[in-house]
């Protein structure tokens, strides 16, 4: 077997299909582009359907497949109905990246109650649903399957300004291992995928100067990561092959900032 054909075997995800919701975004989108051209299905799952074709465009340049149905994370109904129009038009699911989310710099002493309800529906509850509705198709099925949550590495440790996003990413890692812990004999591998800073619309709001110098001395590589470099691990942690014994596990991906502690 030449190398090519080894490593094809290893991460090929031709025939999987995988929902990506959050995929209008700039990360998971571009995660999804990475699970396209290894050969799955994508499935955009997020609000603004202009976004979605501009994704789907780059998806089809590089002679990937994929389609675009909105949900609304808040909602199980829309969750169940993205479900069922993924069963209808690809006739099954195989892997499920969790990655909806939202963020604030607001005070602790004046982070007002709806916003606090706000980012944790957003960040931790819909990653509930999700596991939830999938998870119970998953089982019925007794279908092999790999779910990615988006975790932070402020879920590993606080980071400061971001109080209610941080609380929120650290319940989403407990819930990934605890979920892990109950699906484990069903092949349903669950991981979390913890980004460090990367420049993206939701901490664009939080990272003036100083911020940036701060994260910057905290960081080996010296640098922000680019969303093309989130891609490496999806396809392993998405991977029947490639990922079959991973799961329970933090994936993180942050240039050796959780390494520091100085």
């Amino acid at each position: 077997m030449s190398s090519t054909a080894y490593l094809k075997s290893l991460f090929d995800l031709t025939g999987k299909t995988a929902v990506v919701i959050g995929g209008t975004g700039e990360l998971c989108g571009t995660m999804a582009v990475g699970l396209a051209r290894a050969g799955a299905t994508v499935v955009l799952g997020g609000r603004i359907k202009e976004k979605a074709e501009k994704r789907l465009a780059e998806i089809e340049s590089h002679g990937g497949k994929g389609y675009f149905v909105p949900v609304d994370v808040t909602s199980r109904q829309s969750l169940h109905d993205l479900l069922d129009a993924v069963l209808e038009k690809s006739g099954g699911v195989d892997i499920l990246i969790n990655g909806a989310g939202t963020n604030s710099a607001t005070p602790f002493l004046e982070i007002p109650e709806d916003e606090y309800a706000r980012i944790l529906d957003t960040n931790l509850s819909s990653i509930f649903r999700a596991c939830q509705v999938f998870g119970q198709y998953f089982v019925d099925e007794m279908r092999p399957a790999s779910i990615i949550n988006l975790g932070s590495i402020s879920g590993l440790n606080p980071l400061s300004r971001v109080f209610t996003y941080s609380a929120s990413k650290a319940a989403v890692h407990n819930l990934t291992r605890n979920l892990a812990r109950e699906w484990a004999d069903k092949e349903i591998r669950v991981n979390t995928l913890v980004p460090g800073f990367f420049p993206a619309e939701q901490n664009r709001k939080v990272l003036d100067e100083s911020r940036v110098l701060d994260i910057l001395r905290q960081t080996p590589a010296s640098r922000f990561g680019n969303a093309e470099e989130l891609i490496g691990a999806t396809l392993l942690l998405a991977s029947p092959v490639a990922g079959s014994f991973i799961t329970g596990t933090e994936m993180i991906v942050d240039g050796g900032f959780n390494a520091m502690s100085l």
